[in-house]
């Protein structure tokens, strides 16, 4: 059962581990010893042997490794007009006691007037040969999750009716720029909507005076003004997981919470859902996904550690998942990046390009085709 259209029955998340000659030009750049123009072109030549990588162990589509960030989120969004970086006093707590050093906020208006990562887009989609070409881009929520109202500027926003307003309107200009650059298969990284089936991460937001109550329906507001500025053609689909970085996470809970708004009122083409351990729950809110619409990707390879999976492993739980979904309706990718962030998870290359691997055949085995 081949699908012409992505997502494919063996995919992947988008970011990939950076090998070392990346790493050193990196450092060397961060250090002053090296120049951006050259760091460039050290990208270039490893973005086009991990896409050629990519092809060789026969994915349908293939992404850049996200190696021109140093985050898969903080990145693209401080390139929004009114975003920027900055590194707080309260660091963001990761698992394992990892703290994540930089965070965002809100300086002004919000808005997409710059070209954000379309010079990713067009090197990638230049290169590749057999695959489709895929472009990832956090979702517009991570703009707002972790800081909250504290970190936007009362001054430009008063309200925060007009900041999700303005945010939801800078993302569907971002995915028609990348539809006019000729994307047709963009991903939203959407971790926070995961991180609302978790109590724990609930009443973080409610202790430090967030609104809660209506978050989801407004996350999903913004996500579909989002994807109304998408050309025909074009296939979105959204990841979700609970935290990925140096192989630590922070949220538990399964999607049953926000399942039937995220399946039936997001308007998402597929969705990459992280499965690889019982933090995210069981396969039954799969139920709520609509007949014959939407694939679910399932992610039951973990990122997290070298430790391959079986074949039989990764056919049981695929047809646990048939059980709430037909198998036409569903794929198999690892759970998450290799590398949210440019230190990477704790596993080796060729660790990583096994488990790649293993979603190819596996998906062969299962489906008949890639």
């Amino acid at each position: 059962m081949p699908t012409d259209t992505p997502p494919f029955r063996a995919d992947h998340v988008g970011s990939l581990l950076r090998p070392l000659p990346l790493q050193q030009a990196r450092a060397a750049w961060k250090a002053g010893t090296l120049s951006h123009e050259v760091l460039r072109q050290v990208e270039d030549r490893c973005i086009a042997e991990a896409i050629a990588k990519q092809e060789d162990l026969g994915l349908r589509a293939a992404t850049d490794g996200e190696y021109r960030r140093a985050y898969w989120h903080y990145d693209f969004v401080a390139g929004l007009d009114g975003v920027e970086i900055y590194e707080p006093e309260q660091k963001i707590q990761f698992k394992g006691n990892v703290r994540l050093n930089h965070a965002l906020r809100v300086t002004g208006p919000i808005a997409w007037s710059k070209p954000v990562m379309l010079d990713h887009y067009a090197y990638l989609a230049s290169h590749v040969r057999s695959a489709v070409p895929k472009q990832t881009i956090p979702s517009p929520s991570v703009v707002h999750f972790r800081g909250g109202r504290q970190a936007i500027d009362r001054t430009a926003y008063p309200t925060l009716d007009g900041f999700f307003g303005d945010l939801g309107e800078a993302y569907h200009k971002a995915v028609g720029a990348f539809g006019a650059a000729g994307c047709r298969y963009l991903q939203i990284d959407e971790v926070n909507i995961a991180y609302l089936c978790d109590p724990e991460q609930i009443a973080a937001l409610k202790a430090r005076g967030e609104h809660v109550d209506n978050l989801l329906g407004i996350y999903a507001a913004m996500l579909n003004r989002a994807f109304e500025g998408k050309p025909p053609g074009m296939t979105i689909s959204m990841h979700l997981c609970r935290g990925n970085f140096r192989s630590t996470w922070v949220a538990s809970g399964g999607y049953e919470p926000v399942a039937e708004v995220l399946f039936n009122q997001i308007d998402a083409d597929a969705y990459f859902m992280e499965y690889d351990t019982d933090r995210a729950g069981g396969f039954e809110p799969l139920r709520f996904v609509p007949r014959g619409k939407k694939i679910v990707v399932l992610g039951l390879v973990t990122t997290k550690s070298g430790v391959l999976e079986t074949k039989d492993e990764l056919k049981r739980r695929i047809d646990e998942a048939a059980k709430y979904l037909p198998l036409e309706q569903l794929a198999l990718s690892p759970q998450c990046g290799f590398a949210s962030t440019e230190e990477g998870n704790t596993l080796t290359e060729a660790e990583q390009w096994a488990k790649l691997r293993l979603c190819v055949d596996v998906a062969r085995e299962v489906w008949g085709a890639v």
